[in-house]
């Protein structure tokens, strides 16, 4: 089903932003619900746009429903990709630099997360998000980089080095947990730590081939499985937490994207955009009464309730 324009996206953007020299974007975690959103947007705005998952089947139906936004527009859904699997992640943007005519945008938001204290956290457990944060954002980097330097060049051969314009760019979805340290996400903690650090280090070396490494760090969005599962038993609690007094929405993350890819963005490079209303400086914590701090780690029991099933979400 194809969302409303406001549902996804600010009013203030002009249509054709991003078409008038058909860009095209590369996402993993495509077909989640934030990354979804991005992707939305920018096709909605005239970009193309590849999305890449593990489910082949899911993938290529947010794909479908992507390239719905927007008549003429060029939507991939390529699914059975591994972000942890380099050569899966280069063949997959291979074949969207063919189809589509390049990348000029890349957003690595493949993810994973699930709630656990340290000790019931197992090894096996810690490194499979590291795997998908850390190893999958920098595989995705990796695999993009000679196009993005591409787009780059020709910005630079058309517009000159100030501006560069728009393309060369890409952002990491991370999020503002390792800020103060979060209970029960340790391992999330040390993943998005990495990646922040990650987009700071593509920014240094890249930059001076013109691209820009950026990272956006959401709050907690409503209406996705992540939220769901990490803010499960009381959502307004944890809005009244933030100063903005509202969880943010899918179509805050959005519009940090367009601007981040458009133009105006072009002389933010190696920052982090922390878009959660304030929320991480009043130290909310995302899981409730069941496991309040820190009467949980306290007790003998330490069994954390009124949280949805599941080990890893996909956002």
């Amino acid at each position: 089903m194809v969302s409303r324009r406001h549902e996804y996206m600010s009013n203030v953007w002009r249509d054709g932003l991003f078409g008038e020299e058909g860009r095209v974007v590369f996402c993993t975690g495509g077909a989640g619900t934030i990354c979804s959103a991005q992707v939305r947007a920018l096709v909605y705005l005239g970009a193309n746009a590849c999305i890449v998952g593990r489910s082949v089947e899911k993938t290529q139906k947010i794909a479908k429903d992507l390239a719905g936004v927007r008549n003429g527009a060029k939507v991939l859904g390529i699914g059975a990709v591994d972000v942890r699997d380099i050569q899966s992640l280069e063949k997959a943007a291979q074949q969207c630099a063919e189809e589509l005519g390049g990348i000029d945008y890349v957003i690595a938001g493949a993810a994973g997360n699930f709630l656990a204290p340290i000790h019931n956290l197992s090894t096996n457990a810690f490194k499979s998000v590291l795997d998908i944060d850390v190893l999958g954002s920098y595989n995705t980097a990796k695999a993009t980089l000679p196009y993005l330097i591409a787009s780059a060049s020709k910005n630079r051969e058309q517009n000159g080095t100030e501006p560069f314009g728009a393309g060369g760019r890409i952002i990491f979805v991370s999020a503002t947990m390792h800020y103060i340290g979060t209970p029960l996400q340790s391992h999330v903690c040390a993943a998005k730590a990495a990646v922040d650090a990650l987009a700071h280090s593509v920014c240094i070396e890249q930059g001076p081939l013109g691209l820009t490494s950026n990272v956006i760090s959401p709050g907690p969005i409503a209406d996705t499985e992540g939220t769901s599962r990490l803010f499960s038993e009381n959502k307004q609690a944890t809005a009244n937490q933030i100063p903005s007094g509202r969880l943010g929405t899918v179509r805050d993350i959005a519009d940090a994207t367009i601007y981040l890819f458009s133009e105006a963005g072009s002389y933010v490079n190696g920052e982090i955009l922390v878009v959660d209303g304030g929320g991480w400086h009043t130290n909310f914590q995302p899981a409730g009464e069941s496991v309040a701090y820190p009467d949980f780690f306290l007790s003998s029991e330490k069994r954390i309730t009124g949280v949805k099933d599941g080990r890893r979400s996909r956002l």
